[in-house]
């Protein structure tokens, strides 16, 4: 059955790049997206059920919420602690752009330390492994033109931080003019969170409040990523298999002597048919763990590469192995059939003059 796939094996060989190609583009541009996006929603998740914004905001880097209503959500009967957040991003010494957290002090035991310790008065700083690699272990930082000692080195599996630089909110006030980004809240007992939000929300008119989860699954900035990333690896993906169809037709095309003669031997249009589909299906099959084990060592190269100070991250799951897998395998029989099945219709006596 696949000695016809060793006889065109030029062509065969380019149906499997194409294939290859496509995949791998499509794994990679996916699961990058879905990581800026698991990144940040990490971050939000880290010791917050409810989250408070400004109202009529869409990104938390433009929100500017009122620091001190942390005193009174904190009094709020079931809440846990309140943590101040100040989200932004700047020029750290020879670093052209990384992030940028202002925290308040509750919020240091988030970030483990790899050594030093956690700041304690204005002025002073922890940088992230990233970042600390890249600076050669810096003494000191330079942030948006104001200089910081630096008190430790952490860890955070959350690539954006780990390249990052945190300080103190007061500190961060101060460089980007806000009282906070947003405040996140932890509850003693999750299923009281409906109604802490509803008297949080009484303490101000200029503020939004959301579980973190509700926020997270309607944040305008999470849609147009994921949009932006699934448009780009769809045209990819699409623009690769449309060339392993015309491949396929060009194969199946010079296969016509051959189907010619099975005909005359009595052998059905549907067996002719199901044969050139198995045959495409483990090509498909072939490149698409090709494309699988690519993509998770390119993963993992990216991920490595310290000019990136780790803000890239992907993980390919469950569910995109198994659409990426059904899609291949779709496009692919499709490219398939259609040359197979026009091929097989026609006359076995003319199918063996053409194929003469």
């Amino acid at each position: 059955m696949f000695r016809s796939l060793l006889y065109y094996r030029y062509k065969t060989l380019l149906i499997i790049i194409s294939a290859t190609a496509a995949i791998t583009s499509t794994f990679l541009i996916t699961a990058l997206s879905n990581g800026i996006v698991q990144m940040y929603a990490q971050m939000l998740r880290t010791d917050g059920d409810i989250i408070v914004t400004e109202k009529g905001v869409a990104d938390t880097f433009f929100s500017d919420v009122n620091l001190s209503l942390s005193s009174s959500i904190a009094k709020i009967e079931g809440v846990r602690s309140v943590q101040g957040v100040i989200v932004g991003a700047g020029k750290i010494d020879t670093v052209p752009i990384a992030g940028i957290y202002g925290v308040t002090p509750n919020r240091y035991h988030n970030y483990q330390l790899s050594s030093g310790k956690y700041p304690r008065r204005q002025g002073e700083v922890m940088i992230g492994e990233s970042i600390n690699m890249l600076l050669v272990d810096p003494k000191t930082v330079t942030l948006m033109g104001r200089t910081f000692h630096v008190t430790g080195i952490y860890h955070s599996d959350i690539g954006f931080e780990n390249g990052g630089v945190v300080l103190g909110i007061e500190d961060a006030q101060r460089l980007f003019h806000k009282g906070a980004s947003f405040l996140l809240i932890s509850l003693k007992d999750i299923s009281q969170s409906e109604s802490i939000i509803d008297k949080i929300k009484t303490l101000s008119s200029r503020i939004d409040v959301k579980s973190t989860r509700e926020f997270i699954d309607n944040y305008n900035q999470f849609k147009i990523i994921r949009i932006s990333g699934g448009v780009i690896a769809s045209i990819s993906f699409f623009m690769g298999f449309l060339a392993i169809v015309s491949l396929m037709s060009l194969m199946v095309g010079e296969r016509v002597y051959e189907f010619g003669i099975k005909r005359a031997l009595g052998i059905s249009r549907i067996r002719i048919i199901k044969e050139v589909i198995v045959e495409v299906i483990a090509l498909t099959l072939f490149a698409f763990v090709l494309a699988y084990l690519l993509s998770v060592f390119g993963l993992d190269i990216l991920m490595h590469i310290k000019r990136f100070q780790g803000y890239l991250s992907g993980q390919i799951g469950v569910a995109l192995f198994v659409e990426l897998l059904c899609g291949s395998l779709l496009m692919a029989v499709i490219g398939a059939l259609i040359p197979a099945w026009m091929a097989s219709r026609v006359d076995p006596i003319t199918l063996i003059n053409r194929g003469k």
